[in-house]
């Protein structure tokens, strides 16, 4: 149960490393950011493993989380809505804003 738990988690987390770099005070939702967000799958783990490399160890161990990530990048504006929305329903994602939002607001860099 365990693993699952932190596969939620991560898979959460992961819904708001495209688009957590609007700030948690910007007016522009974090929704739409990541909605809208261009950062490629290769830019967000290179963003997450010079953020924080023992979670970027930990999501990429996680074949579901890494696949969910990826299913997210892929998806339509109208399906990742609906995967935010998802991730959103666990509260386990609120500890990962803090390096979510540093990733968001460097993925582009990558």
């Amino acid at each position: 149960m365990r693993t699952a738990t932190k596969l939620v988690v991560a898979s959460g987390g992961l819904a708001l490393l495209l688009g957590a770099g609007a700030g948690v005070a910007s007016a522009q939702p974090v929704d739409d950011v990541i909605v809208n967000s261009t950062c490629t799958y290769p830019q967000a783990i290179a963003a997450l493993e010079a953020q924080d490399p023992k979670l970027a160890q930990q999501l990429q161990a996680e074949p579901a989380a890494t696949g969910w990530l990826k299913s997210l990048i892929a998806a339509s504006p109208d399906q990742r809505r609906v995967m935010v929305a998802q991730a959103r329903a666990f509260p386990g994602v609120q500890p990962f804003i803090p390096v979510i939002t540093a990733v968001a607001n460097t993925c582009q860099n990558f």
